[in-house]
């Protein structure tokens, strides 16, 4: 090329010669001695040219492409990138080490993985840092397709389309795998949605490459573990100062100081998204043009109320969700998730009791046994929670859902705001007005939350298509007639509603109800009616402390009956508790049984069925005079096991002896209490030790208070070599310590535990427990959060391995003692 280059400039420089030659003859000057030079000069150059244009003809190729960059840079929408800087900080420090190989980015919809994805891409653009031969950025998406993926591997690393095209996949994959071999790549992959088979799609083994590194993004924990990454980080929403931070930079200076009211109106604004960068950034464009006062407090408005209604912002929210819930695997977990939206905003949701409305409600009707279902249930809140649709809160007994992706949900369950009325939830609007009742006969749920009443109605509403009320907090009585036209109604949820006190006879003729909740209510009388209700599979009287009796036949007559729970922790004489079991044995269907006891002749009753005590899954006896001794060996299905002021209470055993108070005919020596999670003991004041908690392989709370004389929870001859029968250690599970005014209490065990499930002690009031049983191995738990007591025994306590103190110190706040 440079000869060719050459040579056209002589030629352009002989072809200049002549035309001032041929200047000079137009003017009449003779032909000069020049004119024959360049006469000879030319068949010389046309002959050259010729031998350059023969070689040129053997050229293969006359141009080579250039080389790809290491790294393209993406581009970020705007600036400044906000509230990613503790997990950018995380993930480039995994990048650094060599022992971490993949790396999964998970969060809900909207929160930035892609952003971040993006910024750790860029980062590779510093000229400092070339430690990577290649980064390789590829969005997967949904439905993930492996040739597409392929095609934009292969674009970046510039393999000819004679090795590519017509080639099957195992090829294509083989001849990625050969090139990415022989470099040190980093695989950026966007918006995963499941599990990526990396070695069809040709990228070879992290173990087989030299500190290469894959990173991806998801919704989903599951994804994480789908894929193998040595490292989880989620992505969480911005605290409320880089939220407003972020919304103020894409609203825009100009609109902000358009008016001295609109500041503060954008603080408000910005709250509503609660730290959704996705929702921050779509409200804030759509803001971007409001140059008053008025405009903001519109908006403002129908964000509160419908957020889908400020213009600008219907695609980019509600799409997204939408994707999110069509891509849940079955109806029965939509139906679920779309549920959660019946409850408020920030409202936290019990997990048991979302799990026993699911039920009731039919969503997992394929199970027929309750712990089949139950169990199911919370296997779609597992799911739901690693889709970062519902978030754990409380230590993961309670739930919540965003207020974003909840106002979506409801959209969703409104048939995408066709049907507006289908999902009816009003929280504190005060009294609702006759006129707005009657356009709730097209309403599926109801839900009805603090400060809402219904005024008195003129006639009885109609609510042909309701199958769900749920709470009504504020109404002490029901306006006349309200339940009369619910001809397909299966849950009354009235739990928490500390003012209802009267409960309408007419709600025994809803022959379709499956699932009534009044627990926490102030009824002092359920009607007689009750016993109409032969569908009823849920009943649950929970914490109701006026109610003194039930009537007789009642729960007997509930012929459909799977649970009934009625727990409490106060006594009622009034209460015929032997009537009350006699009719629990005689249903047919009865398989989960909550109850509160507080007579040794209730206690005999309940151990002389066995039909009652394989059912009973939570046991409260409360007061119980004269008992002195408690065998629960035939409770092996309880769960939780609730002991308060029982004052003559000495000992609770899971073996037979001659003299038994309370004896069991079922006698059971391999008994192990696999299905017990929760203790509770209170003001026992005789109760020397707790030593069958032994065999509670997976208990994982234990709570003991007020107890004056016990000197040990389990005896020390009782922990010399013991193994649950399941070869598990004893409180293993265990999460939840709670000792509080055991004034004579010295030791809890008898030796030293690893605790592995231990995530808080609260110890109060017991001056005389100078050890923990923990050894060094309580460095190796990562469960441990909080050590709570008085600062003066935490200073008391002594250790036989001062590694012990270092490794807890950190974990211990000091409380007030009592």
């Amino acid at each position: 090329m440079e000869r060719v280059e050459a040579m056209e400039k002589e030629v352009n420089e002989l072809l200049d010669r002549c035309d001032e030659e041929i200047q000079k003859k137009c003017l009449g000057i003779y032909c000069s001695k020049n004119c024959r030079a360049i006469a000879k000069m030319v068949p010389e150059k046309m002959d050259a040219v010729a031998e350059l244009q023969s070689e040129g003809s053997n050229f293969q190729e006359v141009a080579v492409p250039l080389p790809s960059p290491h790294v393209i840079e993406r581009p970020l929408e705007g600036k400044p990138v906000v509230g990613l800087d503790s997990p950018f900080r995380e993930v480039w420090r995994y990048l650094q080490d060599k022992q971490v190989g993949t790396i999964g980015i998970y969060g809900m919809w909207g929160v930035g993985k892609t952003t971040l994805l993006k910024k750790i891409n860029n980062k590779f653009l510093q000229s400092s840092i070339k430690v990577f031969d290649i980064v390789i950025w590829v969005v997967v998406s949904r439905p993930t397709n492996l040739e597409r993926v392929q095609e934009m591997i292969r674009s970046r690393q510039q393999i000819p389309d004679d090795r590519w095209k017509g080639s099957q996949e195992d090829d294509k994959a083989a001849e990625i795998c050969r090139i990415l071999k022989t470099k040190k790549f980093v695989l950026l992959l966007d918006d995963i949605w499941e599990p990526l088979d990396l070695l069809r799609v040709g990228i070879p083994p992290l173990g087989d490459v030299n500190e290469s590194k894959i990173v991806f993004t998801t919704r989903s924990e599951d994804v994480c573990r789908g894929m193998a990454a040595r490292k989880s980080i989620k992505v969480e929403c911005l605290e409320e100062k880089e939220a407003l931070s972020l919304f103020q930079a894409k609203v825009g200076e100009d609109t902000l100081n358009s008016h001295p009211d609109i500041q503060k109106l954008a603080e408000m604004v910005a709250k509503e998204c609660k730290g959704l960068p996705l929702a921050l950034i779509v409200i804030a464009r759509a803001m971007a043009s409001a140059k008053t006062p008025e405009e903001w407090e519109r908006n403002l408005q129908k964000l509160r109320m419908h957020p889908r209604d400020v213009a600008g912002t219907e695609n980019d929210l509600s799409s997204v969700l939408a994707f999110s819930y069509d891509c849940l695997p079955d109806e029965a977990s939509r139906s679920c998730f779309l549920y959660c939206s019946l409850f408020p905003e920030d409202y936290q949701i019990h997990s048991e009791h979302l799990i026993q409305l699911w039920i009731g409600e039919g969503f997992l009707d394929e199970y027929d046994d309750m712990q089949e279902a139950r169990n199911q249930g919370g296997e779609i809140i597992q799911m739901l929670k690693r889709a970062c649709l519902l978030e754990p809160v409380r230590e993961g007994e309670y739930l919540k859902m965003h207020d974003v992706i909840r106002d979506m949900a409801l959209w969703l369950a409104c048939e995408k705001g066709k049907k507006k009325n289908k999902f009816v939830v009003k929280d504190g609007v005060g009294v609702i007005r006759a006129q707005e009742v009657e356009k709730w006969k097209d309403a599926q749920r109801i839900s009805l939350w603090n400060e809402t009443k219904i005024e008195e109605l003129r006639e009885p509403p109609q609510f042909p298509n309701t199958e769900t009320l749920i709470r009504c907090s504020m109404m002490s009585t029901f306006p006349s007639g309200f339940f009369t036209n619910m001809s397909i109604i299966r849950v009354l949820d009235f739990s928490n509603n500390r003012t209802l006190k009267l409960l309408p006879a007419e709600i025994g003729n809803l022959a379709t109800l499956q699932y009534l909740n009044l627990s926490c209510t102030r009824i002092i009388h359920l009607p007689i009616q009750l016993k109409n209700l032969k569908k009823l599979r849920f009943l649950i009287l929970d914490w109701i402390f006026p109610l003194a009796s039930l009537a007789n036949l009642m729960v007997s007559s509930l012929s459909s009956l799977q649970l009934f729970s009625m727990k409490s922790l106060s006594s009622h004489p009034q209460m015929d508790e032997i009537m009350l079991l006699e009719e629990l044995e005689q249903l047919e269907h009865i398989n989960d049984i909550s109850i509160r006891l507080t007579s040794i002749q209730s206690i005999q009753r309940l151990f002389e069925s066995h039909k009652l005590t394989r059912t009973t899954k939570s046991l409260n006896l409360v007061q119980c005079k004269g008992v002195n001794q408690v065998q629960l060996l035939s409770l092996s299905c309880i769960k939780n096991l609730i002991l308060v002021g029982c004052v003559e209470l000495e000992e609770v055993k899971i073996i037979h002896f001659e003299k038994q108070v309370v004896p069991s005919k079922f006698h059971n020596p391999q008994c192990c209490f696999n299905h017990l999670l929760s203790v509770e003991i209170n003001a026992c004041k005789k109760l020397l030790n707790l030593n069958w908690l032994i065999h509670a392989a997976k208990l994982q709370s234990l709570g003991i208070q007020h107890c004056e004389i016990m000197e040990k929870v389990i005896e020390d001859e009782r922990s010399e070599g013991s193994e649950i029968e399941s070869g598990l250690s004893v409180f293993s599970r265990l999460i939840y310590l709670t000792l509080i005014d055991l004034s004579k209490l010295e030791s809890i065990y008898g030796h030293a535990l690893p605790f592995p499930s231990l995530k808080r002690i609260f110890v109060l009031g017991c001056p005389r427990l100078k050890k923990l049983p923990f050894d060094s191995n309580i460095c190796m738990s990562k469960q441990l959060e909080k050590i709570m007591g008085e600062q003066e025994w935490w200073h008391g306590l002594g250790w036989e391995d001062q590694t012990v103190m270092h490794n807890l110190t950190p974990y211990f706040q000091p409380r007030r003692s009592l």
